[in-house]
């Protein structure tokens, strides 16, 4: 039996929670995370949740929140999830294998785990050492000195992309065709399925000119690829959706923490490009990246934040103005193939999904 060491990286998994049937596990990153693998013994259970309830108040969900692991579906039936506070349903013991808390022949190996904002081992103990376990959780540092030190999100940010006409013309197109509620990929039933969502209230306008198209492409070829190249050593031969998103303070806009490659849909994409159209005309709304503290990005008009879609990113309420941006991801032919391949689990493969080569070349739809 193996456990996790300082540093390693958590499994991500999907299991059932008290309240929700598919819980993604990477969704947490941005606060300390602590885990309670429990045992089938009763008696020692018992002690662990004892424990824990003496020092409800860490678990704030902000700072840190607890995950309990059960093995046995009586216990996650008797369960409420709470702030800060919720049980996994591992029935058949993937997750506690994965994590080392329990052997392939089914030795159990009962511990608290605690993961960093990151998803990154900082301890195990065993079950029974709860009071040591929950000392050193009463002493973490705030999520954004995790690390002892200050964190930057590994972001490029790219000035001078589109100039102010441009900017100015991908406005005008918003206002003149009106953006549509967007909502988010998420996969049901096997299916990937776009969906309206709490977690974001944006509008988004498509452009479908083959012209416009042509001539955002052609900008984004010359100005934007090379510095990806440079700072990524990743060649991006396609472009997928043209979009201008409109976060309004008026509505709230705002899209909470996630990320942007994790149905089958949408493995292809590789990096997200954010260029901000009217940085001067709004309040709020800036990017953070949770997983590496609660800095903000803003690039300036015309200007590009770019970043990996593994990244779980949010943008933060707009607060006065509109946010216009325009939104492309990016990738490559070894995810078009991927595309291709999964084009059959998108349940309505639409406008937003056509694909083309920046270089200017014929457009792939999608």
């Amino acid at each position: 039996m193996t456990h996790l060491t300082l540093g390693e990286p958590a499994p991500w998994f999907v299991a059932a929670t008290a309240a929700i049937p598919r819980f993604h596990f990477s969704s947490v990153a941005g606060r300390f995370v602590l885990l309670g693998f429990l045992p089938n013994d009763r008696q020692v259970r018992l002690d662990a949740l004892s424990a824990l309830a003496g020092h409800r108040d860490l678990f704030d969900d902000a700072k840190l929140c607890c995950f309990l692991v059960t093995r046995e579906a009586e216990a996650i039936s008797k369960a409420v999830d709470e702030l800060g506070m919720r049980w996994f349903l591992d029935a058949d013991g993937a997750i506690s294998r994965a994590y080392g808390a329990l052997s392939a022949e089914g030795g159990e190996a009962p511990m608290w785990m605690l993961l960093d904002p990151a998803l990154r081992v900082c301890f195990h103990l065993p079950i029974d050492q709860a009071a040591l376990a929950l000392s050193r959780c009463a002493g973490l540092p705030a999520v954004d000195r995790h690390a002892g030190v200050q964190l930057n999100a590994p972001v490029l940010i790219v000035p001078r992309v589109f100039e102010a006409a441009m900017c100015q013309r991908l406005i005008d197109h918003y206002e003149g065709v009106g953006g549509q509620e967007s909502g988010v990929m998420r996969e049901v039933g096997g299916k990937t399925v776009g969906l309206l969502s709490d977690n974001k209230r944006r509008r988004d306008a498509d452009i479908a000119d083959p012209d416009f198209r042509q001539a955002l492409r052609a900008r984004v070829n010359r100005r934007l690829l090379p510095e990806i190249q440079k700072a990524f050593q990743f060649t991006a031969t396609r472009i997928e959706r043209y979009i201008v998103a409109c976060y309004d303070a008026g509505e709230g806009g705002f899209f909470r923490p996630h990320r942007d490659n994790t149905t089958a849909g949408t493995a292809h994409r590789k990096f997200a490009v954010s260029i901000n159209l009217n940085a001067e005309g709004f309040e709020g709304g800036d990017l953070c990246f949770p997983e590496f503290g609660g800095r903000t990005y803003r690039p300036p008009t015309g200007g590009a934040v770019v970043f990996s879609c593994s990244l779980m990113h949010e943008a933060r309420p707009v607060t006065r103005g509109r946010r216009y941006a325009f939104l492309p991801f990016l990738y490559d032919e070894a995810g078009e193939a991927l595309r291709t391949e999964n084009l059959h689990l998108l349940q309505q493969p639409s406008a937003a999904n056509v694909a083309e080569a920046p270089a200017g070349s014929q457009a792939d739809a999608g």
